[in-house]
């Protein structure tokens, strides 16, 4: 795709005209910088990525650990919204490995940028339709309300000690043994780590899921019935962040899938694996939701594409999230017709095959919602490509 750009020039030019640049100031080389779904490894004359399509973007480094070495350390990132002909500056900054906003050199780059073309690698295209059905929901309003305060997406969060415990009348006064005590066991070393909390405006700001899946009072039939549906706990979560649009719920879903798979940030996994358990899991809530749902079978299906047939198996017990998550009424609902469900059924408990997984997925909802909402757009009205 990219020869292709290079061999017609009307079309480089259209595109580097209606397209937005990212300007990167003072990344040393060997530094690996990516945008969206695509990385690189610096070289001597990088200064950005041009021609790239308005919308939402995820920018990530890795510092180089050593000058000529292959070894990277842990990426960080943060989500742009661009504007058509939009020049947006990010300088690195050596103190934190990371790149940062550097709006005040904006103006100038933008008038130099004819300039700084040599400099300046085209956006992929090869790969914007797969960014495009991953982050298809994910607008600006949904990055400034998920995004962490700093706007920074880092794989090791910052964390702080929530009591002080450096000094040894600190950890006296809390019944801690010194540091230099041997430990009896595995258990009481693990009770002497410290509790730990992450800094101040680094976490990302995720809607808080419902530990509790039934009302309060509930009685034993109740509790069994909303432990088996979480139809009650998705209402809580919609009504706590997302009253009257559960279609952001989405937004959510994505943003948090590729904060882990692009930004390697494990938290946001475990917060992709819980939303997605109790959307999967919630049969009463499929008739109210409809769209919700429709919309659930293509972020699925693009995710599951994404990971590697064995990649939810627990190493210790050989269980599979995705098999207990989507054998389920919601994902095979038992009045569907028989030509409908699946015909090569998730029960292996070891492996699955997330190709499979998403075909099964289509075919079972198929029963559930309008034929015509089964279809899977490559753009949403978030994203549009300029290679319309």
């Amino acid at each position: 795709m990219m020869a292709g750009l290079r061999a017609d020039p009307e079309l480089a030019k259209r595109l580097f005209f209606e397209g937005a640049a990212v300007i990167v100031l003072g990344v040393p080389e060997g530094t690996e910088f990516g945008i969206d779904y695509s990385s690189w490894t610096v070289g001597p004359r990088f200064r950005g990525v041009k021609m790239v399509p308005p919308g939402v973007h995820f920018v990530h480094c890795s510092a180089a650990r050593s000058a000529g070495g292959t070894e990277t350390g842990p990426r960080a990132g943060l989500f742009l919204c661009l504007r058509p002909r939009q020049v947006r500056a990010l300088r690195w900054e050596p103190g934190s490995e990371e790149l940062r906003d550097a709006p005040g050199e904006e103006e100038a780059l933008g008038r130099d940028l004819r300039d700084m073309d040599a400099f300046l690698g085209p956006y992929p295209y090869d790969t914007v339709k797969k960014w495009i059905a991953l982050s298809s929901f994910v607008g600006e309003a949904a990055v400034e309300r998920l995004r962490p305060e700093s706007g920074r997406i880092c794989a090791f969060s910052e964390v702080l000690p929530v009591r002080e415990g450096r000094l040894g009348r600190d950890r006296a006064g809390q019944k801690l043994p010194p540091y230099d005590a041997g430990c009896g066991s595995y258990a009481e070393g693990v009770a002497r780590l410290p509790e730990m909390r992450p800094r101040a405006g680094t976490e990302i700001r995720f809607t808080e899921l419902p530990r509790r899946t039934y009302p309060e009072g509930a009685s034993p039939e109740e509790i069994t019935r909303h432990c088996m549906d979480l139809s009650y706990a998705l209402e809580n979560v919609i009504a706590r962040r997302y009253a009257g649009r559960p279609q952001d719920l989405l937004a959510e879903l994505q943003f948090a899938f590729i904060c882990f798979l692009i930004g390697n940030v494990y938290d946001a996994f475990e917060h992709w694996k819980r939303l997605l358990n109790i959307l999967c899991r919630s049969e009463a809530a499929i008739a109210k939701y409809q769209d919700l749902y429709a919309n659930l079978i293509f972020v699925l299906y693009h995710q599951l594409n994404e990971i590697p047939s064995d990649f939810f198996v627990d190493i210790v017990s050989q269980d599979n999230f995705l098999t207990s998550t989507l054998q389920n009424k919601v994902f095979c609902p038992p009045e569907a017709p028989k030509k409908k469900q699946c015909t090569r059924p998730l029960h292996s408990p070891a492996t699955i095959d997330t190709r499979q997984a998403a075909g099964c997925i289509s075919m079972a909802f198929s029963s559930w919602v309008p034929g015509d909402a089964l279809s899977f757009p490559a753009t949403s009205p978030c994203q549009q490509p300029l290679l319309s």
